[in-house]
């Protein structure tokens, strides 16, 4: 078996479980294809953890879940040195991060400290202790929730680690017919009985070796270039995205081109991302606020001014 046909194999198998969200459990994929985190923003009790744990699972990797409250403190996260009587000496003690499907769950619940201890392993894979640096195992994805209608007692990702996260998705409620298979199935998804592993840690990393080869033509990276650019131009935003969102947006369309079968990418993977990949990497300014314009619009009406290029099936 391929490790494109692994990766169908590990769709179809959270498929079984997360019912009618084929396009979020596509986009979670496309984001461990890219080497990217997650964070998703949804109510509680739509399948989060669920996803999660599937994804985990079905590819033969460890899970951590991590719940995020006030007094979480950053070595509850990655760890603490303590002091051996039996052995005289200090020995490091792994926290939860060690993993390699992270869970954080309600990450705004917590300090900004503690939300900060993050993000070195978010961004270089490893974890720095007591002048020591301990490298996580490979691959290493943090997907993290946040409840979007409930801010008391919240803190608010600053813009720095927000800009971390590759993509923000919603998984939204099912449709009644789904609930009721939901209901009917309830015990087998709590337990995930019926996920069994379909890929191993070196076809996952096969996997994302052969995404990261998929060609992108100069016109599709101008293009790319060209709509993070507008909205740094944008009336409506205040802060626009960062050179790093130009390059998530390339890595993650190299991405959703291998899932669909191509070796190249068409300008049309990177305008079906820019939603999950830049809304939430910038703010919009204080006049649209007040027009009570969406970020989703905004992003829209951008992408309908920029130039898309025609893109030809490049010759092997």
């Amino acid at each position: 078996m391929s490790p494109l046909e692994n990766a169908y194999e590990v769709i179809k198998s959270v498929q079984s479980i997360i019912l009618d969200k084929d396009q979020v459990i596509e986009k979670v994929m496309v984001c461990f294809l890219a080497n990217g985190h997650v964070l998703i923003e949804d109510v509680p009790g739509v399948g989060k953890t669920t996803m999660v744990k599937a994804f985990a699972r079905s590819m033969g990797l460890s899970f951590n879940r991590i719940q995020f409250t006030p007094d979480l403190m950053p070595s509850d996260i990655t760890g603490v040195t303590v002091f051996s009587r039996n052995e005289s000496s200090f020995t490091f003690r792994r926290g939860p991060v060690f993993c390699q499907f992270l869970l954080a769950d309600e990450i705004n619940r917590t300090s900004p400290k503690t939300q900060s201890s993050l993000l070195q392993a978010m961004e270089e894979g490893q974890v720095s202790v007591d002048d020591t640096t301990y490298t996580l195992d490979k691959p290493f994805m943090v997907l993290a929730t946040q409840n979007p209608l409930e801010y008391q007692g919240t803190f608010p990702l600053p813009e720095a680690q927000l800009d971390r996260f590759l993509m923000r998705v919603s998984i939204g409620y099912p449709c009644n017919d789904k609930e009721i298979e939901v209901i009917k199935n309830y015990k087998k998804s709590r337990t995930l009985e019926s996920i069994f592993p379909v890929a191993g840690v070196r076809e996952v990393l096969e996997m994302q070796r052969e995404a990261e080869a998929v060609f992108v033509s100069p016109d599709v990276l101008q293009y790319i270039v060209s709509i993070v650019a507008a909205t740094r131009t944008s009336a409506d935003i205040h802060l626009g995205a960062s050179p790093r969102a130009s390059i998530d947006l390339c890595r993650s369309a190299r991405a959703l081109a291998y899932l669909r079968g191509r070796h190249f990418v068409l300008p049309d993977d990177v305008k079906e991302l820019v939603p999950s990949v830049l809304c939430h990497r910038v703010t919009l300014s204080a006049e649209a606020r007040m027009e009570s314009k969406k970020t989703e619009k905004v992003m829209d009406d951008i992408l309908k001014r920029v130039y898309i290029p025609t893109v030809n099936a490049p010759h092997s």
